[in-house]
């Protein structure tokens, strides 16, 4: 008897395969993309995630002063996370550095999932623009760590469909069709995900964050979904930053 997860390797496939220019990105579309390129509305949120940061946490330079580095070093220091982070003693994403600067300054951290958190994100990362995603996954046993753990989450079937991650970014589906959406290779010159995260997603009208991306494709594959900022959540940012590493960063992207 064929197994199920067999059956429904094949119904992924033939689903991916047979994706064309009808499920493509439509002309009006693809104008709309052309003209967020020249002008991309979470520009505005960078902007206000700029704002932000420095009602908190006194800025780029209060950032930096937390992260132990001077501001002439800042954007290359960014270009490393997700990184292990001593004062915090795990493995932290850029968001949780910035949610523990505003505890330590007095205020309530916004959620990991809220709009300002996105936006002060946002304009976190863009301080390294123009900077090559240079993490170090054999900095220490914490980023080895992460970094198996990404890993084993990437490439875990789970859920009723036996879906993983890789079930979408293998080499053998990488430009077939889902959802109307080209399957991306993660690490690519034209894709570099990691380096292109948080972006303004043209389907949602709003900014997402690389984490929020994640637990939309969970959502799509009926998988649980991961908490935003726990191990297994930054460690698949681990992975992911990992296969973009060396590619220069452009915050905000701009997604379908």
């Amino acid at each position: 008897m064929v197994s199920k997860n067999i059956i429904l390797a094949a119904a992924l496939v033939g689903v991916l395969a047979f994706g064309g220019e009808q499920f493509a990105m439509s002309d009006s579309d693809r104008a709309m993309y052309a003209e967020m390129l020249e002008n991309n509305p979470a520009d505005m949120d960078v902007e206000s995630g700029s704002e932000l940061l420095e009602e908190y946490c006194d800025g780029d330079a209060g950032l930096a002063k937390f992260l132990g580095v001077s501001e002439d070093a800042l954007p290359n220091y960014i270009a490393g996370f997700p990184r292990y982070i001593d004062s915090l003693d795990m493995v932290a994403g850029l968001d949780q550095v910035i949610q523990a600067l505003m505890v330590q300054n007095g205020h309530k951290p916004f959620a990991l999932a809220s709009a300002d958190m996105f936006s002060m994100l946002a304009y976190s990362k863009a301080i390294a623009n123009d900077e090559k995603i240079n993490i170090d996954v054999n900095a220490n046993k914490h980023m080895k760590e992460a970094i198996a753990l990404g890993d084993e989450v990437f490439n875990t079937k789970r859920g009723g469909r036996g879906l993983s991650c890789m079930s979408c970014h293998s080499p053998d589906v990488i430009g077939s069709i889902l959802r109307t959406q080209p399957l991306p290779d993660l690490g690519s010159v034209e894709n570099k995900a990691a380096a292109t995260w948080p972006a303004y997603r043209m389907t949602k009208s709003s900014m997402r964050t690389l984490q929020r991306r994640f637990q939309g494709c969970m959502n799509n594959a009926l998988l649980a979904v991961i908490p935003l900022g726990s191990k297994e959540m930054v460690a698949l940012e681990v992975y992911v930053t990992e296969q973009a590493k060396g590619r220069e960063i452009a915050i905000p992207g701009l997604k379908r």
